[in-house]
């Protein structure tokens, strides 16, 4: 079998000419509005087609590769094989050091870097509880949420009409948030329980879209979309903190916070509802064959994925003091589900890795900002078409009997 065929040249010329229509504005015309000129970029289209048709080729020769290699093991022993991430995550020899190691940096961090850095490592790692909170609706539960950003907005909502009408501090309004996010989870998962696939996906986007028109046109209550202003910071027994204070104890909480949510994830997906909901995930006609409730199940996925959208919402809206409703759109939710997937369904620590990335790699390439977004999305892309599966991904658990002695 040839590794390149003639139908991969094609499907290479045509990606070249794909990738050179889309990016011939952005690439090729530069306008000098000083000058009233327009300068032609012609070398760029070159350079574009060039690497996009030699990265279908790579493509097709790994596929190739790929496939000839399990041609060949289908003649051989069923063995399962684990990647290089997976065999490191399941050896504690390696890991640990290195989980140490890692735990230590986050734990000095504030100690080594500036206020600005500390605040953007913040917002990476309320990410990852917010990652970590679809990774139960669609990583375990394999219900997909395009809504999933209107129960952020519950919950930084919640604490800045509560601390704005009544004075309620961060410390009352964090569960207060987090209940308040989940009953709305529950009053979306009555209306989809019925529904699987693209059908449950727009409906969870209409959902994110009435609350986000809610927000904004409902002035009298949420006060529009000027927002809302002068929220309490979090305090810590009513000590006076400068900035700078402020800023590392709201990244310690947002430590915190990941820190609980990792440990209540890790016990929901080894608990008697966590194989329930991964048994509704691989076949939900099959789940309920064999007596699961499909209806309570569902519901608690949505309960317990808002929550922590919800606990999220408050951390948000603590640590920048304002809220408003522009905050909370669509792309929020399309940022989050893109974590989910690049880190790996259904994996704790493919999530926290794929936040880490998605966040932090804008940010530290803003010295690249013209092809910032370019970057952003062919890594996407890269990883799809080489790990469809993650950066993580999740085991699939077998149980084996043990043999009695004789």
């Amino acid at each position: 079998m040839d590794v390149i065929t003639l139908k991969d040249c094609r499907k290479a010329l045509i990606a070249a000419l794909w990738f050179m229509f889309l990016t011939f504005p952005l690439l090729v015309i530069k306008v000098n509005t000083t000058e009233n000129l327009v300068i032609w970029r012609w070398h760029n289209l070159l350079y574009v087609g060039v690497a996009a048709g030699s990265a279908s080729l790579l493509t097709s020769i790994f596929r190739g590769l790929h496939d000839r290699k399990r041609e060949q093991q289908r003649h051989q022993e069923k063995v399962i094989h684990i990647s290089l991430t997976e065999r490191f995550f399941s050896n504690p020899v390696v890991s640990r050091p290195v989980l140490a190691a890692g735990a230590l940096f986050f734990l000095i961090f504030p100690l080594l870097f500036s206020t600005y850095q500390v605040n953007i490592m913040t917002t990476a790692l309320m990410y990852v509880v917010l990652g970590l909170g679809l990774n139960i609706v669609v990583g375990v539960a394999g219900l997909l949420n395009l809504g999933y950003v209107a129960f952020y907005a519950v919950g930084a909502y919640t604490y800045a009409l509560l601390n704005m009408h009544f004075g309620v501090g961060f410390w009352v309004a964090l569960p207060l948030g987090g209940i308040m996010a989940a009953l709305f989870g529950i009053l979306l998962g009555f209306p989809v329980l019925r529904l699987r696939g693209d059908y449950l996906a727009i409906v969870t986007l209409g959902f994110g879209e009435i609350i986000l028109l809610v927000l904004k046109n409902w002035a009298e209550f949420s006060q529009g979309p000027g927002g809302i202003s002068n929220i309490s910071r979090p305090g810590f027994f009513g000590m006076e903190m400068s900035m700078a204070t402020t800023l590392n104890y709201q990244y310690y909480l947002t430590i915190a916070m990941v820190l609980l949510t990792i440990f209540v994830i890790n016990r929901l997906q080894n608990s008697r509802i966590g194989r329930a909901l991964f048994a509704l995930r691989e076949d939900e006609i099959a789940c309920q064959a064999m007596g699961i409730d499909k209806t309570t199940i569902k519901l608690t996925a949505f309960a317990l994925g808002a929550t922590w959208a919800g606990l999220a919402g408050v951390l948000f809206a603590a640590k920048n003091a304002y809220v408003n409703p522009d905050s909370f759109t669509f792309l929020e939710s399309a940022m989050i589900l893109c974590i989910v997937v690049l880190g790996g369904m259904g994996s704790i620590v493919g999530v926290i890795i794929g936040a880490l990335i998605l966040i932090l790699l804008p940010e530290y390439l803003r010295a690249f900002s013209d092809y910032r977004m370019l970057a952003f999305g062919a890594l996407l892309v890269i990883m799809m078409v080489f790990r469809p599966q993650g950066i993580v991904a999740n085991i699939r658990r077998s149980y084996h009997k043990k043999d009695s002695a004789p």
